[in-house]
């Protein structure tokens, strides 16, 4: 399997039959994850050499306005795209297999989860996978310890409060919290 058949298959939200070829690809692409995580989390990095070990991690260009507070985790790495203008805070943990699009001038929040995989709710396929992307659109601030789960869209300008569990989709400049979020008010 190559990348680009992996990503097609991801992004097509097909399930991921535990022990496939997929699966198996996915398991790979995590130990690389893994690998270049721990080069990134392991001792001081200046901001260019943050990004430089991003793009390894992505495999794709990084702009030079990502902005990463180490750690960072994630378990895959090639199925993000990030606008400019973005800045993770420390801990953050991306499970981006489904696919995650990060528009402009979104700020994530400390230990945010970004999380795109769900397992079958079948006991006996229990270890199947079911991808789905997440979109956090432009301007957008996760507050810290909050949770975003697969197939999520937060629109343009909304705020997820501090320690939420997001859920469903969230509208455009509105403010969302609590466990699941649900809209607290606009923003005006």
């Amino acid at each position: 399997m190559e990348l680009k058949d992996f990503l097609a298959h991801m992004n097509s939200g097909k399930t991921i039959i535990s022990g496939s070829e997929t699966h198996q690809y996915m398991c790979m692409l995590s130990q690389e994850a893994l690998k270049v995580t721990a080069k990134l989390n392991n001792s001081y990095r200046t901001p260019e050499e943050i990004r430089e070990i991003f793009s390894e991690l992505t495999g794709k260009p990084t702009n030079d306005t990502l902005n990463i507070f180490p750690p960072f985790y994630t378990d895959c790495g090639k199925n993000i795209t990030i606008g400019n203008h973005v800045f993770f805070n420390s801990g953050c943990k991306i499970q981006d297999q489904g696919g995650i699009t990060i528009d402009d001038g979104v700020l994530i929040g400390h230990n945010v989860v970004l999380a795109t995989l769900n397992h079958s709710m079948i006991p006996e396929q229990r270890a199947n996978l079911e991808p789905a992307p997440i979109h956090i659109g432009k301007n957008v601030w996760i507050g810290a310890n909050a949770t975003v789960l697969s197939g999520v869209t937060i629109g343009e300008g909304a705020v997820i409060a501090a320690g939420a569990v997001v859920t469903k989709d969230v509208p455009a400049n509105t403010i969302a919290g609590g466990i699941p979020a649900k809209k607290i008010r606009d923003i005006s």
